[in-house]
């Protein structure tokens, strides 16, 4: 700068139990722009990192599972309102670790914060899509509705750092579940810069957990976790992916796949997102009652 001060560079942390650690193991690595100019250093998450988030995750579970519906959607608005208070550093971040003109990467922002506001409209209604009432032939009836599965694992996607983040994290707890999410390798800052906005949005701690580092050294230990009731593998290549369905399999975690998409071109996370990613972490309880004059409650299967 002209008159010699030098700029105070932001130290990047995990977001973890609702605080903001260095990683364990001491370690970082340098995140670089699209050209290779360094933008800054990203905590390289160990294993142990990652077995504090799930704790941290699961000990979230209860209160934020049992928030009402339309309680959960207001923090997520909140969510959006804070994110639309911090939009130029986010631009500023989302062009930098895209390699996007200013315009571009504001349309991202745009796009994701919109995406916010999306899923927390969805909080008080995806129960009445997919739960219901249904018809018996006998004097009794039963209910169907929907519980989130519990803890999960989110692999952010690598070719987008921010609205394909948002993308995925969003849904995920919007239903109820909590979240441990490893983000893009590549592209970390803006996912640990969210962290800053979760922690001051009225989402409780330990809702949302972000990991940064290698995707591939951090995700097997999470897989395998037995306090991980699911993982979307949206992040992992194909051989890492498979290798994780493996280890998945050991306490039966619900599997979300990446959809079928042109690998060339990369998932379009613009377009309309659907409710695919909502129902994938919902559990379906059936609760049996009897017709008539006796109002006892049945069975819960």
């Amino acid at each position: 700068m002209s008159d010699g001060r030098l700029s105070v560079f932001k130290t990047y942390k995990l977001y973890v139990g609702g605080k903001f650690p260095r990683s364990e193991s001491g370690r970082v690595y340098e995140v670089t722009d699209s050209k290779g100019r360094w933008l800054g250093n990203a905590p390289q998450s160990s294993r142990k990192d990652a077995r504090d988030a799930v704790v941290a995750a699961r000990k979230a579970f209860g209160g934020w599972s049992g928030a009402t519906a339309y309680n959960r959607g207001q923090v997520l608005y909140r969510v959006a309102e804070m994110l639309e208070g911090r939009r130029e550093q986010f631009v500023r971040e989302v062009a930098e670790a895209e390699g996007l003109s200013k315009s571009k990467a504001a349309a991202v922002v745009d796009a994701a914060v919109d995406r916010w506001v999306w899923y927390a409209g969805w909080t008080d209604k995806i129960g009445q899509v997919v739960g219901g009432v249904n018809p018996v032939a006998g004097p009794f009836l039963n209910l169907s509705t929907p519980e989130p599965t519990g803890v999960v694992t989110v692999l952010a996607p690598q070719d987008s750092s921010f609205l394909g983040l948002v993308s995925v994290i969003a849904p995920v707890i919007a239903t109820g579940n909590t979240a441990v999410v490893v983000a893009s390798a590549d592209a970390p800052l803006p996912a640990l810069s969210l962290g800053e906005v979760l922690a001051t949005s009225d989402l409780p701690g330990g809702v949302v957990n972000i990991l940064s580092g290698r995707t591939s050294e951090i995700a097997p230990s999470l897989a395998s976790h037995q306090d991980v009731n699911g993982i979307d593998l949206t992040g992992a290549d194909a051989v890492l992916a498979k290798e994780l369905e493996i280890a998945a399999a050991d306490n039966l975690k619900r599997v979300l796949r990446p959809q079928a998409v042109d690998s060339a071109a990369g998932a379009d996370w613009s377009a309309d997102p659907g409710t695919h990613r909502l129902t994938a972490f919902l559990e379906t309880k059936t609760v049996w009652h009897p017709t008539g004059a006796l109002g006892v409650s049945g069975s819960s299967y």
